[in-house]
Parts: structure tokens; C-alpha cells; sequence
């Protein structure tokens, strides 16, 4: 018997969606206090009068305490406990792999449910040990739109955005494992810092363009950042951006965080080829948003990445085009050697070359650290984080949701 569904009937594809996919109990985690209160009230289990006090106490257990299940939340009837388990979720996301470089940074795995992309998404979160700090590279995209030519995660089209539930958890799950929640235990034999937070810093450097999903960043910073709750300085917080010039403003008026820019290039040509976002924004609008930064100054200083490509963008020209480019901005400029990966055809700058262009920069009174490669081992450097998850082709999502009621698949 063949089974056929009228698709252009009003609410037929959510309808469809609906049957296809057993029901996913919401997160709380994301929310904010507000958004919190209103969805306790909203499920009928906080009255009205209580639900600014029971926001409270949620969000101490989520983010001071860490807590992923409700059962752990001592101070907070046993009824209602069971109350939110039936309606809600704190639980984190579905760890695929861990890896750990002989380094000691460690790359996860994670598994997200579809959300509009067909078939469950993956994305890869990387955690950096270095002496007296943590640094947490966290992803805000599946894939990405930008097709940076040195870029491992630009080969990967964009699948869809992460919510602001999803960038948090990255975070949480990198804390449980790594034992930086109180009454944790930091796993035998992990390389972390022999004082204060196993995450002290959080970078958005890992899959996407972070300004291409400003407003689910932006929520997921203000509560990482929120001094009631995980409590991370704004100044240990740095967004990378390869370059959206629209919100370079928003993000240091509405975040407050540090910026970093995805520059690798001193003139229009070669960033047009490495950077092609640089098309739409040129380097005179991406300088000026620059200059123009809420909170700029000597002690907040933008941060330029330059990627040290052989015989491309490494020679004391380009240093001194640097110089001239960046010329009155309060920066440091990182110097990135190049990491590999497979397909691609650039090479990273001899050593020799990439001393000289630094030697230049500091004598020209810019701070220019040469950036470590960390995880390479593991594909964990910076460029090379990449999933397998593809968005399926609408004709091929409704096929799936339609082959999961017949029976015929599962969910």
C-alpha cells in the first residue's frame, strides 16, 4: 500500500514534524531569568507569586552548582523535582568522542537533536591547558557560510545555527568532565591549571561565524558572563569574527566582551581570496568598525589573528602593511602557524620567517605572540575543527518524516 501526504495543506509539515519526532522535553538551560520564571509558570507547576525565587534557585543549581539533573537539587521539594523532570531537561548533550592530544588539549564531540536540519547535528568543542589559565574554544555554527580558503571548518557548509542552550552546554559539559564544578574530581592524569578554574577563558573561535548568530551568542555569553551564575569575566570572554561589520558595534555594545578579528591579511586582493567575507565588508569598513569599538582602549585591546601562510602573506612587506594598517588601534596581533589539514594547499611559513615577521612587529611596538600549535595531533588547531553533519535536502527530510510514520524508520 502506498502512502501519500498532502505537503502544501496549512500546518501539514509541522503536523508531520510532530508525528515524525518523539516530543523533546525543553531545556531550561539558555533561558534567561525572566524566560526561566515565565516557563514555570507557563507549565502550570510554579504559581506566579513564586516564580522569580524558583527562577533563582534553578539557576544557582545549573550554573553555580552544575547540576544535570533535577534529582540533585537538594533544596527544592521532592514533588516539584518530578514536576520539572516531567516537563523540562537540564541534561547535557550527547558526548560522540573525546580526544586527547598528547598536549593534553582535549576535543569533544557533541551530538545535537536536528532543529530544522533533517537528521541529528555534530559539532566540535576544544579545551586548551596552559600554565595558569584554561581556554575553551567554543562553537556557535554547524558548518559555516564562510569559505576562508586556509579554513579546515569553511569546507563544511553551513547546516544550521546553534541555539544559546547549545553554546552554553558546551561549556557546562567541558566543566563536568574536567571536574571545575564544586564537589567535582578532575579526571586522573588530565593536564590542567595547578590553580583557580579549569576554564578560565572561553574564546568563540571553534565551527562558525559568531556574528552570523548574534543574538543566540549574545544570550549565551550574558548568562556564562552573569556574576550570580558561572561567573566568567567579560574580559576572559573573546569573540573572533572573520568580519561582519554590521555587528562589530552590537557586539561590544550589547556583550562587552573581547574582540578578536580573522584578519590574515593587510590589502583588498589577498583577503578578497583568503577572507572572501572581506568582498562585502572591505578592510577601510572592517578597520573603522575596529576603531570605532565600545571600550577600546590600551587595557582592552582588540586582538588581530594572522595566519602565517608560506609565501603568501609572510614576508616584511606584509608586516610593514600590518603596521601601517592597525596604525593608532590599541592591539596585539597573534600570529598563527599554519595547521594543516587534509585537501589543502597551503603550508605553514618556516619557523625562521615567522620569528623575522614577529621581530618586526614588536620592534614597531605591537605585543605579537606566536601562537603554540595545540592538538594538532587530534585535528584540534585552530582551522581545523570540521563535523560530518550535512543538512539533508528538504525533498529528503520530508521523505525521512514521512518514511518514520508509515512505520518504516525510527525516530
Amino acid at each position: 500500500m502506498t502512502l501519500s501526504f498532502d505537503l502544501t495543506a496549512e500546518g501539514a509539515r509541522d503536523a508531520l514534524r510532530a508525528r515524525a519526532t518523539p516530543a523533546e522535553k525543553p531545556s531550561l538551560i539558555g533561558l534567561t531569568r525572566a524566560e526561566l520564571g515565565a516557563a514555570l509558570v507557563a507549565s502550570g507547576i510554579v504559581p506566579e507569586r513564586q516564580a522569580k525565587m524558583r527562577a533563582q534557585q534553578l539557576w544557582h543549581w545549573m550554573y553555580v552548582r552544575g547540576v544535570s539533573d533535577f534529582a540533585g537539587m537538594f533544596n527544592i521539594s521532592k514533588d516539584l523535582r518530578a514536576e520539572l523532570d516531567k516537563h523540562f531537561t537540564v541534561a547535557r548533550p550527547e558526548i560522540v568522542e573525546e580526544q586527547i592530544s598528547s598536549d593534553g588539549t582535549r576535543k569533544w564531540l557533541f551530538r545535537f537533536p536536528p532543529r530544522g536540519a533533517g537528521r541529528p547535528v555534530e559539532i566540535e568543542t576544544v579545551y586548551i591547558p596552559e600554565e595558569g589559565r584554561g581556554t575553551l574554544c567554543i562553537s556557535s555554527q554547524v558548518g559555516c557560510t564562510l569559505t576562508c580558503s586556509f579554513c579546515h571548518t569553511g569546507t563544511q557548509k553551513l547546516v544550521r545555527n546553534l541555539t544559546a542552550e547549545e553554546i552554553l552546554a558546551q561549556l557546562l559539559t567541558a566543566r563536568d568532565r574536567l571536574g571545575d564544578f564544586p564537589d567535582r574530581d578532575t579526571p586522573d592524569g588530565a593536564i590542567v591549571p595547578a590553580e583557580g578554574r579549569k576554564v578560565s577563558n572561553v574564546v568563540m573561535m571553534g565551527m562558525g561565524e559568531p556574528l552570523y548568530n548574534f543574538e543566540a551568542v549574545k544570550k549565551a555569553l550574558l548568562i556564562a558572563s552573569d556574576g550570580d551564575g558561572l561567573s566568567l569575566s567579560k574580559r576572559r570572554i573573546t569573540l573572533s569574527t572573520s568580519g561582519v561589520v554590521p555587528e562589530i558595534f552590537r557586539t561590544g555594545e550589547e556583550i562587552g566582551v573581547m574582540l578578536a578579528i580573522s584578519l590574515h591579511a593587510t590589502n583588498d586582493d589577498l583577503r578578497d581570496l583568503l577572507v572572501p567575507i572581506n568582498k562585502k565588508y572591505p578592510l577601510k569598513e572592517l578597520i573603522a568598525a575596529c576603531r570605532a569599538y565600545p571600550g577600546l582602549s590600551n587595557a582592552r585591546r582588540i586582538t588581530f589573528e594572522y595566519v602565517m601562510l608560506k609565501d603568501v602573506n609572510d614576508s616584511i612587506e606584509d608586516a610593514k602593511g600590518l603596521i601601517k594598517l592597525l596604525k593608532g588601534i590599541p592591539a596585539k596581533i597573534n600570529l598563527i602557524p599554519f595547521n594543516p589539514w587534509p585537501g589543502t594547499n597551503y603550508q605553514c611559513s618556516d619557523w625562521e620567517t615567522i620569528e623575522k615577521f614577529a621581530d618586526y612587529i614588536n620592534n614597531a611596538g605591537y605585543a605579537s605572540p606566536i601562537r603554540t600549535p595545540r592538538g594538532r595531533d587530534i585535528l584540534a588547531a585552530c582551522g581545523q575543527l570540521k563535523s560530518d553533519s550535512e543538512r539533508m535536502r528538504k525533498v529528503d527530510r520530508l521523505a525521512l518524516e514521512a518514511m518514520m510514520i508509515a512505520g518504516h524508520g525510527e525516530a
